[in-house]
This record gives C-alpha cells, structure tokens and sequence, in this order.
C-alpha cells in the first residue's frame, strides 16, 4: 500500500489531502500546528493507518524524525506533499528579520531538507511523486508579501531542480499552483487586517 507524507496536513487543503489519502487506504504521515483532536473527521479511520506529528517544520532534526518514522514504520515512501506555509504581511522596506527568517524557515528551508531526505528513501523503493503547492505571487508578488514571493519562486525552482536531476531514479516533482481559497489561514490572516470573509470574497471575485 502506498504511504505519504503531507507537510501541513490539519487546515485548508492540506488536511483535504490526507482525508482524502486516507479514504482510498493509504497510510498518511502528516504533520501540522494545529491540535489534531479538534479534528473529529479523523476518529473514523484505523489509527494505525495515519501517524500525526506537531512539529515546528523549521526544525531540520524534528522533521527528520518524521520522515525515518514513517520509513521505520511503513517501509516505503511514495508521496510527498508540501502544503505548509506562512503568509505575513511583510514588504521589502519594513520586513524584520524574524519575519524574513521565520517564512524562509517554514515555507523554503523545510521544503528543502525534508526533499533531501525523502528523496534518498523513495529512490530505494523505486521512485515516487512530490507536489509542492506554489503561488501566483512566485513572479513578483503583492507589495506587502516580499518574503512569501520569494520564497514561493524558490520553491519552483526546487522543484524545477529535482524533475530534472531525479527523474533518473523515477521521481517526479511538481509545483501545483491551485489559485486563490478561503482557507482557513487566509481568513485569519484577513480578519487581522479588518477585512471581513465576505469583503474577502468580493475583492477575490474581482481578481479570479
């Protein structure tokens, strides 16, 4: 059977995914911030079908630990997702270096390490697939969003990087970018700025 693994597998569509791996009987190992037993639409699947980490994805050992669990645990890698990431309102004349060391820690630098080991595993069990979710703003980006931009053009490069060199070894890597949604870290992060999910919604109808 095949397992996967979802970096930011509990909000939006990352946790979308994992249902979704799991209703056709994959096992699942997923990591996220949030606190999985507020998920009830978990309870209903065999636990020892899926495993879920709460981990700072920042943290290259702690992501590591991760990856060798579910090699341990399940003896293959076929999937790897990465959905994970953070959005602050951070321009290039106002970006601090906690914001900028922050978004590159967990939207580029998690991404980066967690392939490099998970590229390893899948090349000795015959290949696999890895999606990474991009954005429009990869070209040049919102002006209060440098950082994310950058990160997120990075991302394409990586995985630009790894269809090239790793399809040797049958991997294959793609950079899915899927438009805007309402997740729910979109609408957090909008609600912060006074913007109400219908105002939201008006102003994304415009643009879509």
């Amino acid at each position: 059977m095949k397992t996967i693994i979802v970096i930011g597998g509990t909000k939006g569509v990352g946790k979308k995914i994992v249902l979704s791996c799991l209703n056709i009987g994959y096992n699942v190992v997923f990591v996220g911030r949030s606190d999985l037993k507020a998920n009830e639409e978990f309870e209903k699947y065999d636990n020892a079908k899926y495993k879920y980490f709460s981990i700072d994805i920042s943290n290259v050992e702690a992501c590591k630990e991760v990856i060798d669990y579910c090699w341990k645990t399940y003896g293959r890698i076929d999937g790897y997702i990465h959905y994970a990431g953070i959005t602050p309102v951070a321009s290039l004349t106002d970006c601090t270096e906690l914001i900028y060391d922050q978004v590159f820690g967990i939207n580029l630098k998690s991404a980066f390490f967690c392939s490099q080991y998970i590229i390893q595993y899948m090349a000795k069990c015959g290949g696999g697939s890895i999606v990474y979710f991009g954005s429009a703003h990869m070209d040049y980006g919102q002006q209060d969003r440098a950082p994310y931009a950058i990160t997120k053009s990075a991302l394409n490069t990586l995985s630009s990087h790894i269809a090239h060199h790793y399809a040797k070894y049958k991997i294959r890597s793609n950079y899915l970018v899927i438009g805007w949604t309402d997740t729910e870290g979109e609408l957090e992060l909008r609600n912060s700025q006074g913007m109400s999910q219908d105002e939201l919604k008006d102003m994304a109808s415009k643009i879509v």
